[in-house]
């Protein structure tokens, strides 16, 4: 394994300073105190103002080359009679009138941009909500302090505030805790040539742990222009129909240095993403669980693949379509998907198993997602081939992940994770191994004489103490001396008594 590997399997945290971490905190705290209680809300405004601030420094990079190469500017942002709504320049300006400059002028021009760039395409229905010139000040000032050249700083700080995010938010909405995903990034390992999609993508976490994987783990392959163009513009997709997370989302790959995502707008389960088929070679997902939709909502060529109303069997059919053949897939699905009784569930557990090749079923411990929800989870692992090709299958059973399993998720010392990823990398050693250890194999004819079963529970063996009964004659002897020593007590203490 080389440094660089090595370094990408140990980065778990997102690491910023204690300084610039209480300035974060002191700006949420004035938020709430301003009265912006919705954490959504709070980085969405943040959001609004990175992105202002960044049109700024484009355009003094543009400014700066111009001068070099004695051209015009390159695709101004800021027309002439435009400079104090740029960055440099309102910032230095009170409070006062640098609220109604951002109020009046600038949140317009960020509605009008229409330079294509996914990041302008999500800025069109922005609303500024930042309450009191003196609240606005204070978040400029913490943000004009960030050295936005550092890539890994903006990234880190972007992680933070969304780890902020302690509600489930809308639409059932919750994020994948971080070492999560990464386990899942890890366990797929992105190829610099990878399409990688997520279609419920929210913050987008999944896209931006791929792509800090392929940073550390394949940077000599990003020296190539059209590889680096790539990376840039075409390797990362993700849909969602909540504006505000395409927003943050969106935000969140900018400052992770990611130049043009494709983000969108798009109910992943309609018709509209019918174009998408075969196109992707990795899915990495957390899909809504909650709900059910209405046929007349859904894409009809999903329901072909499995008939139900129910929205994570839904997406299941969705990622083998969009899957190109070879494409591979790592996306956490409820338990019940694991055991379901009806027909939807078992045709799609069939499929998996003997129309495409599925790789591996980790069961998660319940408490991964609290406070947001207690659901039971697991990630399933699987490759479209649309022939076939499961053999074993490789199931483990997360006990623990490194936090406590209560509201709390305080750090504690037992964390199954290393070893997951240990084992997964050198699964033929696991051949062997019976199935009352925490992992092991099960080959494809016991999943098909189980019904297709994919519940860990089914094929897990439990070891029972042996316990050594005495004879029962020695009991009854037992209990009889027991009782002739009662009895000489008793009279014993009726002669003290008499």
């Amino acid at each position: 394994m080389s440094r660089s590997e090595r370094r990408a399997l140990t980065r778990v945290a997102p690491v910023i300073t204690g300084e610039l971490k209480s300035k974060i905190d002191r700006v949420w705290d004035a938020f709430w105190s301003g009265g912006i209680s919705n954490p959504l809300e709070v980085i969405e405004q943040i959001t609004y103002l990175l992105f202002i601030r960044r049109l700024d420094d484009i355009q003094t990079l543009a400014e700066t080359k111009a001068r070099v190469t004695k051209t015009e500017v390159e695709s101004p942002v800021f027309l002439p009679g435009q400079a104090h709504l740029r960055w440099g320049q309102f910032k230095n300006t009170s409070p006062e009138v640098m609220h109604k400059t951002i109020a009046e002028e600038v949140f317009p021009l960020l509605r009008a941009l229409g330079d294509g760039t996914t990041y302008s395409e999500h800025m069109k229905d922005a609303r500024f909500t930042i309450p009191t010139p003196a609240l606005l000040s204070k978040v400029v000032d913490m943000l004009d302090d960030i050295p936005m050249a550092d890539r890994d700083t903006n990234g880190d700080l972007y992680e933070y505030l969304l780890s902020k995010i302690a509600s489930a938010g809308v639409n059932g909405q919750f994020r994948t805790p971080r070492h999560i995903i990464e386990l899942m990034v890890k366990m797929t390992a992105p190829q610099p040539s990878d399409e990688i999609c997520d279609p419920a993508c929210g913050t987008g976490g999944f896209l931006v742990a791929a792509s800090e994987y392929v940073r550390e783990t394949h940077a000599e392959a990003l020296l190539d222009s059209l590889q680096r163009k790539h990376f840039h513009q075409s390797m990362f997709h993700g849909y969602d129909f909540d504006s505000t997370m395409l927003r943050i989302g969106s935000m969140n790959m900018l400052l992770h240095g990611i130049e043009s995502p494709d983000i969108r707008y798009r109910d992943s389960l309609s018709e509209g993403a019918a174009g998408d088929a075969d196109k992707y070679t990795l899915i990495l997902a957390n899909p809504p669980f909650a709900g059910s939709l209405d046929y007349e909502a859904t894409a009809k060529d999903l329901q072909r693949i499995v008939k139900t109303k129910k929205t994570e069997l839904l997406f299941l059919a969705l990622f083998l379509k969009i899957l190109k053949p070879g494409g591979r897939a790592a996306v956490i699905v409820p338990d019940g998907v694991l055991f379901g009784s009806s027909t939807a569930h078992k045709a799609l557990r069939k499929t998996l198993v003997e129309d495409q090749k599925l790789d591996a079923v980790v069961k998660l411990p319940s408490g991964v997602f609290r406070p947001y929800a207690g659901v039971s989870t697991a990630i399933l692992f699987f490759t479209k081939t649309n022939s076939g090709g499961t053999d074993d299958v490789w199931f483990y059973d997360v006990r623990a992940d490194g936090f406590s399993l209560d509201d709390k998720r305080n750090p504690v010392e037992a964390n199954d994770l290393p070893d997951v990823l240990t084992r997964w990398q050198h699964r033929d050693g696991e051949k062997n191994r019976a199935r009352t250890e925490q992992s092991f194999l099960v080959s494809k004819s016991d999943i098909v004489i189980q019904g297709y079963d994919l519940s860990l529970n089914r094929y897990k063996e439990i070891v029972h103490d042996e316990i050594e009964h005495r004879a029962p004659l020695e009991i009854v002897a037992d209990i009889e001396a027991l009782e002739e020593e009662i009895a000489k007590g008793l009279a014993e203490l009726k002669a003290m008594l008499s």
